[in-house]
């Protein structure tokens, strides 16, 4: 199977949809001319022209809203966040009308739009540039929210959610967008909400999405050495959650850890660490516990972001705790 980049699984997901939709769309700040601030958009331009990949202004309220009109009159547009932390200056037209239109019109209208770009931290880039927002979309009725962790899951997930008739948050990393991977040559799709077992195990659950699955798995290989088989479940997507899958797994290992990059305060791993044990209960020989960036804003030093976010070692420490090893 062919090996290729992150971004590239990204632009063929669009490419092709596009292709077999002249209803779709693309728009966004610096997708057209510039071939996009990370190079995914590349070539889309020449290939669509630019009645369909559109430059937007610096004004994310203003394109967000032209997408909403859009989608509700027939379209299918997908919208570029240069970085979701600028979706908050779009955040009234994502909450207020993609979100609730289905519902306040009676169903009447859909809203087949798709809000696409990274997520989290990238690095040296400052509090400002680095903060998730999973949380905050996955708890918004109406919205659908996926965390893809590579090229494989991004490409069938990213079809998925153009062809789906509510809007989607599609949320991506700047720290994945070379990160390479096996993604086949043909047409496939991934159903939104469904979870994927990306290790076998039978001493611990660990539960992650998106980027922060390269900690999880890391941690699970080391841990391997001591012994412990660790099961690492990539949600895939936030909103909905598969729990069922959680749940099937936690069966059999009797623990779970749950990691994520968000601040912990009304974290999606609180969220889930609730209903695992709410309603797993009888099966668990341990409290669920949380691996999460530390409750402060992120620094630019590098020692300080090494510091806050979840990293191997305190995954593995959280690991032991539940399995009652040193």
């Amino acid at each position: 199977m062919r090996i290729i980049q992150f971004r590239e699984a990204l632009r063929e997901a669009m490419s092709e949809e596009m292709r077999r939709d002249k209803n779709v769309f693309l728009m966004g700040e610096e997708v057209a001319e510039y071939n996009g601030a990370y190079k995914v958009t590349q070539g889309m331009l020449d290939e669509f022209g630019p009645e369909r990949v559109y430059d937007t202004p610096i004004s994310e309220l203003g394109f967000a809203g032209l997408g909403v009109g859009a989608g509700m009159n027939g379209l299918r547009p997908i919208i570029e966040f240069m970085t979701f932390n600028f979706s908050l200056v779009a955040i009234d037209q994502i909450i207020n009308s993609a979100a609730k239109m289905y519902a306040m019109s009676g169903g009447q209208y859909n809203v087949p739009v798709v809000f696409r770009g990274p997520t989290g931290n990238a690095g040296q880039l400052g509090a400002t540039h680095s903060s998730n927002f999973e949380n905050w979309f996955a708890n918004t009725p109406g919205l659908k929210v996926v965390v893809p962790s590579n090229p494989y899951d991004a490409k069938g997930l990213l079809k998925a959610a153009i062809r789906d008739d509510d809007p989607v948050i599609f949320m991506e990393s700047e720290l994945m967008y070379s990160d390479k991977g096996e993604v086949p040559e043909g047409e496939y799709l991934l159903p939104i909400g469904v979870a994927d077992i990306k290790r076998k195990g039978s001493d611990v659950t660990i539960v992650s999405f998106g980027k922060i699955m390269k900690v999880a798995l890391e941690a699970a290989e080391e841990l391997a050495k001591d012994g412990i088989e660790a099961e690492v479940i990539d949600l895939r997507t936030v909103r909905p959650i598969d729990y069922a899958t959680v749940y099937e797994s936690v069966k059999k290992t009797n623990r779970c850890v749950v990691v994520e990059e968000a601040n912990p305060i009304s974290s999606l791993a609180t969220d889930i660490a609730f209903n695992v044990q709410k309603n797993m209960f009888d099966h668990l020989d341990a409290p669920v516990l949380r691996v999460n960036s530390m409750d402060i804003p992120l620094s630019y030093s590098p020692t300080y972001i090494e510091a806050t976010l979840p990293n191997v070692k305190r995954t593995i420490e959280a690991v032991k705790q539940v399995t009652y090893t040193k």
